[in-house]
């Protein structure tokens, strides 16, 4: 059969919450001259690359209805064997019906079943070569919810291996997870390390501006509970000001922390929260504040311009999960001092500018094998933002210590970092600097376009060509 000119990208999954399998459409649409189709499921926008790109064309699928995930405990395993059919069924309807035929499908995984299984059923069909990239192992993130001696992921596991030993090639995200295919799967993966894209950039003081101007509001609300940043003054941006010369940041200003995650179980957000008590603790006795002295009064100094040797801290929290509710409970529990917590979801235009404008970047994810990298601190380092994050088997294959970010193993370690990076803010973090120096050097030595053309471009044009001969 001959070459279509086609590629499918399906996520079983929100394509605005997946940036990889976006940067794959566009990279199979710019650099290898096809055209894609996306099958995934709505509800987060993504990048506007993807929207307005001729070659890229996006099919949202039917998702299975919430009022089922309601059910009584009793029914749960009858609804863990519903939901997949049900997921097949619209998968593989969209993926043999829906779509043109391509040359080549590109699966992300996880999740694995019934992924695997419909993608390798159409590409049967449709005689299409199939890819999948493997972010991580979907037996082992359905082992964090049912436990790992569950005969539903023992289950699980065998789809995932078998139908992953079906495929025509494979990508992965780190060495590691190429030893453990090839050693344990009999899975022979190329290593396409993360990287962002060019519009992950640092932002100018104009763009910043634009921002915080942008998100006021919601920065300085807090829900009827007064904290150090609500008590600013609400009608200036908080970090930026305008002077005879332009734009500038104010020297009287919070450091601003982000850390975005999908609020699941393989990232414990308490960590953030105790390291943020023990900040905010820890500099009061440092400063030999008098407890007595009423919240209001210190952040009316602050207000009025006085300055402390660490600086107050704002946390903005980004994305959407299922723990989020539970955790911001807990943030309006916390009263502290110096210390703000905000959550939100921006979108995919805001979202780099926030990066882009931040002091420093937390990273709680542990990953459930222990064998994939987050994505969300490949987007930090492209924005020239240095970051902190929980150390795990892997992850210095991405964080080089000292040198782009540093590693902490509990809350009173993280709360040391924070300590010890913030002193003499904004204009005296010599750690800082050195780190935020550090991960600028790091992100001009690679971009996603560059990897994706040395690593993924030739197995794509391989299978393809192997499967239309």
């Amino acid at each position: 059969m001959g070459k279509r000119g086609r590629a499918a990208v399906v996520v079983l999954g929100d394509i605005g919450r997946s940036p990889r399998m976006q940067y794959h459409a566009l990279s199979l649409a710019t650099q290898a001259s096809l055209k894609v189709d996306i099958v995934a499921y709505g509800g987060s926008d993504p990048h506007a690359a993807i929207l307005k790109h001729p070659s890229i064309c996006i099919y949202k699928m039917a998702q299975w209805p919430r009022l089922m995930q309601k059910l009584p405990w009793l029914l749960r395993y009858i609804v863990l064997l519903l939901k997949p059919l049900f997921q097949f069924l619209v998968l593989l309807w969209h993926l043999c019906v829906k779509i043109p035929a391509p040359d080549v499908f590109l699966v992300q995984n996880p999740p694995s079943v019934p992924t695997l299984v419909a993608v390798k059923w159409a590409s049967w069909i449709r005689h299409s070569a199939f890819i999948v990239d493997w972010h991580n192992f979907g037996y082992t993130l359905l082992g964090l919810s049912l436990g790992r001696g569950s005969r539903f992921v023992a289950v699980y596991r065998w789809f995932e291996k078998h139908y992953g030993q079906l495929a025509d090639g494979s990508l992965c995200v780190t060495k590691a997870m190429q030893h453990e295919l090839a050693q344990n799967w009999g899975t022979r993966a190329t290593v396409l390390y993360d990287q962002p894209p060019e519009f992950f950039h640092p932002a100018s003081m104009e763009e910043k501006h634009r921002l915080f101007l942008k998100l006021n509001k919601e920065l300085r609300h807090s829900e009827g509970i007064g904290d150090c940043i609500s008590h600013d003054d609400p009608n200036d941006s908080l970090i930026t000001t305008i002077s005879e010369d332009g734009v500038i940041a104010k020297s009287i200003r919070p450091a601003l922390v982000v850390s975005s995650t999908s609020w699941t179980p393989d990232e414990d957000f308490g960590i953030l929260l105790e390291a943020a008590v023990m900040y905010d603790r820890r500099v009061a006795a440092i400063l030999n504040e008098d407890d007595s002295v009423k919240e209001e009064v210190l952040w009316d100094e602050m207000n009025n311009g006085k300055q402390n040797i660490y600086p107050r801290l704002l946390f903005v929290i980004t994305g959407k999960g299922p723990e989020k509710e539970k955790y911001e409970q807990k943030i309006k529990n916390l009263h502290l001092k110096r210390v703000a917590f905000r959550t939100m979801w921006l979108s995919a235009e805001d979202y780099p500018s926030l990066l882009g404008s931040a002091d420093l970047g937390v990273c709680l994810h542990t990953s459930s094998s222990g064998l994939d990298l987050p994505m969300k601190v490949v987007d930090m380092f492209g924005c020239g933002l240095p970051v902190c994050a929980a150390s795990y088997s892997c992850i210095e294959e991405l964080v080089k210590v000292e040198r782009n970010g540093l590693l902490f193993s509990s809350s009173s370690e993280l709360a040391d970092q924070l300590l010890m990076l913030f002193k003499g803010f904004p204009n005296a973090c010599n750690v800082l600097a050195s780190l935020r120096n550090g991960t600028l050097e790091e992100r001009s030595s690679a971009a996603w376009a560059t990897e994706w053309e040395e690593h993924a471009k030739p197995l794509v044009l391989e299978v393809i060509s192997r499967n239309s001969s």
